[in-house]
């Protein structure tokens, strides 16, 4: 089983930077923002240099394009039963596919949003038509993701069930360019008890891949501040939060770990960092040691 263990790294000085501090931690994979992440980005084209400098730093890696993931603005709530304010966040992730694609990147992974006061059935076809306006506008090999969530307020994408709800609602013409990735610390928070043994954690996979009629396209690893069932979306290094370290071990030994980005959103030591500066951050470099190790086991 091959993996491609990375972490969303600082993109201070541009995103060649942030791939050039991840190929000098020794990673496999990456993630990263192509945009303000508290923005839309709706109107945001990507500039032909800057893809030029991204691929060329992805060239002196051991990085694979396929293995990159985008993550998409956070404030695109293609859930919400607001017509205005859903046309900009469908808008805002067509444009995060159109950025994304010009990269040449694996995927765009993005959260669904809150439901609000509106029914649940009908946001998850809200954030179904978000994906199928963003597929049909770009035509490219980069795939369009939901994330599962940690469950707070009315936040969509939180169990197995509305994930294929969500998909379900993709033409089937278009069904393979989008899927689904899990986050442990989302898992955990949102009542998933992947701490409980191994067997526990192998369930909690079993119920995705059945619901969907796949597994995930990729993991973020994450430990969690907050409690089981907490719906706190607080990550913190792996070791350090109520997930602690074995499930993560137990991840690396699963099939479904194998051939997607593992990616790392844990904390960083230096938020500060040059942005002349390629050298890697060193918790990201103990982490992805860590999960090496849980891999090599």
């Amino acid at each position: 089983m091959t993996r491609y263990i990375g972490a969303h790294t600082i993109v201070n000085g541009g995103i060649h930077m942030a791939v050039l501090r991840a190929g000098n931690a020794g990673m496999t994979a990456l993630q990263i923002f192509t945009a303000i992440p508290r923005f839309y980005g709706d109107k945001a084209t990507i500039k032909p240099e800057r893809v030029a400098r991204f691929k060329a730093a992805l060239a002196k890696t051991r990085i694979k394009p396929a293995n990159v993931v985008v993550h998409a603005a956070y404030v695109l709530s293609v859930a919400t039963p607001d017509d205005e304010k859903w046309a900009r966040a469908s808008a805002g992730l067509t444009k995060e596919l159109e950025r994304s694609s010009a990269l040449g990147v694996g995927a765009v992974c993005f959260h669904p949003g809150s439901a609000g006061t509106g029914d649940r059935a009908d946001s998850a076809k809200r954030i179904a038509k978000a994906i199928t306006v963003a597929l049909k506008t770009i035509e490219s090999d980069t795939r369009l993701l939901v994330e599962n969530t940690a469950g707070a307020g009315k936040t969509m994408g939180k169990t197995a069930q509305e994930v294929k709800e969500i998909l379900a609602g993709v033409p089937e013409s278009l069904r393979a360019r989008t899927g689904y990735g899990l986050d442990t610390c989302h898992l955990f928070s949102s009542g998933y008890d992947i701490t409980a043994s191994k067997q526990a954690l192998t369930a909690v996979l079993d119920e995705f891949e059945e619901a969907a009629d796949e597994p995930p396209s990729f993991f973020h690893l994450n430990d969690s501040e907050g409690e089981l069932g907490s719906n706190k979306d607080r990550h913190v290094l792996i070791g350090d939060g109520h997930i602690g370290k074995q499930p993560f071990e137990w991840l690396m030994h699963d099939r479904r770990s194998s051939d997607v980005p593992l990616i790392l959103e844990t904390p960083q030591q230096n938020y500060d960092i040059a942005e002349d500066d390629d050298s890697p951050d060193p918790y990201d470099v103990k982490m992805v040691k860590l999960i090496e190790e849980f891999a090599g086991k």
